[in-house]
């Protein structure tokens, strides 16, 4: 089964690239400069910042449905991360080589299956998850964290040309 996986859209956080760090402050933000390869994972381009650069650090509703499951958790955003990644059958490098916990709800938003995985193998559990009728799509969260990842979907089918 084809899958697509996306990272966030950019849009809703582009104003707070141009705030200052006082008035990030007052959102609950943080502008954060990494030290460390491989310890800020952004959520649009769904690549790791590089030591050196600048990232947001803030809470984000990653699952705002009306369910049990509605949840929200810390997020990095690299300030010039460029392009929102979606693609198909394509793991990002981001989640490749660290534990993800990848949960798999319905239209309701509640959960109806979850597993661990290590980013290295995911294909095998996308496609099992994703093949249950009662899943919509399913999000992938950082099992070491605990934060929100990204999302997959069924990739849409392509046109039947006649």
């Amino acid at each position: 089964m084809d899958f697509r996986i996306l990272g966030l859209d950019p849009a809703p956080f582009r104003p707070m690239f141009t705030m200052t760090d006082e008035r990030l402050r007052e959102l609950g933000v943080l502008r954060v400069r990494i030290d460390s390869p491989r310890s800020a994972p952004d959520r649009i381009t769904l690549d790791d910042a590089e030591p050196g650069e600048t990232v947001l650090l803030l809470n984000h509703v990653h699952l705002e449905v009306d369910s049990p499951y509605r949840g929200t958790h810390a997020i990095y955003l690299r300030e010039n991360g460029g392009e929102r990644f979606d693609r198909i059958n394509e793991v990002p490098r981001a989640l490749r080589g660290r534990m993800l916990s990848v949960r798999a709800l319905d239209a309701a938003g509640m959960m109806v299956d979850a597993d661990l995985v290590d980013g290295d193998r995911i294909e095998p559990l996308i496609e099992r998850l994703l093949a249950q009728p009662a899943v919509s799509y399913l999000q992938v969260h950082f099992a070491k964290r605990g934060c929100y990842a990204a999302r997959v979907e069924r990739a849409p089918e392509p046109p039947v040309s006649v």
